[in-house]
């Protein structure tokens, strides 16, 4: 945290209760991640944070079989940064805009818990 901002990609799949066996059977196949209920939205997400797993479980996978639509083009930024992170890249001012940059062209409507442009303005006011 010391450029003021915490990097953590994330991968996740939610499902309602009724295909609960769905999300186990991912977890399995995968060996990684967590299965947990959201509140939020009432459904079940099977979710992997550790920078390590998506690198080295999650990503080679959809290498392999290839999302179609516009998740392709998601995954290809998502896995972009994933890897910046794995290299501690997200650690030095100049790679981490370049995160928020692609971050933010994922999923344009999708909701953010913050502006990209407050992002950038906390990015500006630390040296380095």
């Amino acid at each position: 945290m010391k450029v003021g901002i915490e990097t953590r990609p994330s991968f996740s799949i939610s499902q309602n209760r009724s295909n609960l066996g769905v999300l186990k059977e991912i977890r399995r196949y995968f060996g990684c991640g967590a299965i947990r209920y959201s509140r939020s939205d009432r459904t079940y997400k099977y979710e992997v944070r550790s920078v390590r797993d998506l690198v080295k479980r999650i990503i080679p996978h959809f290498r392999r079989y290839p999302l179609q639509g516009s998740k392709k083009r998601d995954f290809e930024l998502f896995a972009r940064i994933c890897e910046m992170v794995h290299q501690n890249l997200h650690m030095s001012p100049r790679y981490l805009r370049e995160i928020i940059e692609l971050a933010y062209q994922m999923n344009p409507s999708g909701k953010r818990k913050y502006k990209k442009e407050d992002l950038l303005r906390v990015l500006g006011e630390v040296k380095g």
